[in-house]
This record gives structure tokens, sequence and C-alpha cells, in this order.
């Protein structure tokens, strides 16, 4: 038999929801807001998001934040599965204190890493000549991040296999090449998307760290956002975020249905 919530309990979860999510339905609301300033409701208008459409500004930012965040996943993801892979699989000497390492990015805060990165680069633009302040490097301090994330995703996905199919392929004459190709990968694939979408979203969302090896033309969606509101919410910037928000609920939503097993599929394996 189901059990029976308590009244008061259901309050509070209904409370703590509408705490989380009324402030992003206000900001929906008021992108539709005919004020330029404050939060009187003034009328009904598109206007905000046909004049965010004609900003080239928010254009470049956002061109810069999707390269950004499209190049460092991609390539955060090769290493950080790798790396994780070969954390899983091999032993050596000074195994946990490389373990500890790699966790590092993960617990140091953002203002802390974002110096050190800074200063790194200024002192190799100052022996080299190289590393201009720019989108390149803005995707090298990324990179710098998201590979622990995405290593200890997929290091945790692998613990939790069995390893007796491993050996079922090793004992049906699979190299090691097949093996990592025909099981291991196909079962840490799971693993390694929700390592590259928490990266995608970790790249998409960090501010701090942008801002401090960001260069005078590699403005991103979040350095933009604070630069405006500076002079004061308007409804451009709730119209942005009312974009954003859309695309990341249809990417959750595309995730989640790819995600889901086909009944159709899983029949027609069985009756094959």
């Amino acid at each position: 038999m189901p059990v029976q919530i308590p009244g008061w309990l259901r309050g509070v979860s209904y409370a703590i929801y509408g705490f989380l999510y009324l402030p992003i339905l206000l900001i929906v609301i008021y992108s539709f807001n005919r004020a330029r300033f404050g939060l009187v409701w003034t009328g009904f208008t598109f206007d905000w998001y046909v004049s965010l459409f004609q900003n080239q500004i928010a254009w470049q930012a956002t061109q810069n934040t999707l390269i950004l965040a499209l190049v460092s996943t991609l390539i955060s993801t090769v290493f950080g599965s790798l790396l994780g892979y070969g954390l899983y699989r091999y032993r050596f000497p000074g195994k946990n204190a490389f373990q500890g390492l790699m966790l590092l990015p993960v617990i140091i805060p953002d203002i802390v890493m974002a110096i050190t990165l800074l200063l790194f680069y200024q002192f190799l633009r100052y022996y080299t000549g190289l590393f201009e302040l720019g989108l390149w490097t803005m995707i090298l301090s990324h990179i710098t991040f998201q590979v622990s994330f995405v290593a200890i995703v997929v290091r945790s996905r692998l613990q939790l296999l069995d390893p007796t199919l491993e050996e079922a392929a090793h004992d049906l004459y699979a190299n090691t090449w097949q093996k990592l190709r025909y099981v291991t990968l196909p079962l840490a694939m799971p693993g390694i998307l929700a390592g590259a979408l928490l990266a995608f979203t970790l790249s998409i969302d960090d501010f701090v760290i942008s801002f401090f090896t960001s260069g005078p033309e590699s403005l991103t969606l979040p350095t933009l956002i604070y630069s405006t509101v500076r002079r004061g919410v308007t409804p451009e910037i709730n119209a942005l975020s009312t974009l954003i928000l859309l695309v990341t609920l249809a990417v959750v939503m595309g995730t989640t249905l790819l995600g889901r097993p086909r009944q159709g599929s899983s029949s027609s394996k069985i009756n094959q």
C-alpha cells in the first residue's frame, strides 16, 4: 500500500519548490513586461526579444560561449574518459596521491583557481610572448577543471560494471582493443555522456574563471550579463535568461527521451 504523506511535509515540500522556482517564473514573466525598469507591470510585449535578436554584442557573446563550451567539453571528455579509465584499470606507484591531485580542481574555490591561471598565463606571456588572453586561454582554463569532473563520473561508472563481462570477452579471444571497443566503451558510454553534459553545463555557467582569463574580444554570456546587471536588470536580460532556460529544458528533455529504453526494440531483440 502507498504511504500517506503527512500534510505538514507536503506543505514544506511545496514551499521549497516555490522558493526554488518562483524566481525563475518571475524572470520569464517580466521578460514580456513593457516597462524598461522596475517591477510595475505596464503591458505585454515581445519588443525585448526583438531587441535582443538585434543586439550584435549579445550574439557575439553567444557565439563565444558556444565555442568555448563545445571545444572545452570535447577535449575534456576525451582526456577525462581516458583518465577515469586509467585510474579504474591500472595500478601504479603514487596512484592515491594522483587521485587526490585530480580532486583539487573540484574543491579549490573558483576565485583561487582563476587568479592562479591568470598569473600562469602572464608568466608564460612574459617569457615566451605567447598566451595572449582571449578565447583560447579561456578554453584551456575550462579544460583544467572539466577534466576532473569527467574523470570522476567515468571512473564511478566503470566501478559499477561487472568485471566478469570483460573476463568473458577475454575468454572469447578478444584482444585489448576489441574488449575496450565492444565491451567496456558501450558499457561506460552513459558515464561518458553524463560527464560531457556536466562539463558543458559547468562551462556555460562559469563566470569567475572566464572573467579573469578572458580578453577584450572574448565576451561570453555570463560576463555580458554581469556587466549589464551592474547598470540595472533590464527586460533584455530577462529575455536572454528565458531563452537560456528554454534551451536548457529542451536539452534535458531530449537527453531523457534518448535515454529511455524503447519497448519495440527490446521486444524485437528478445524475439530474435
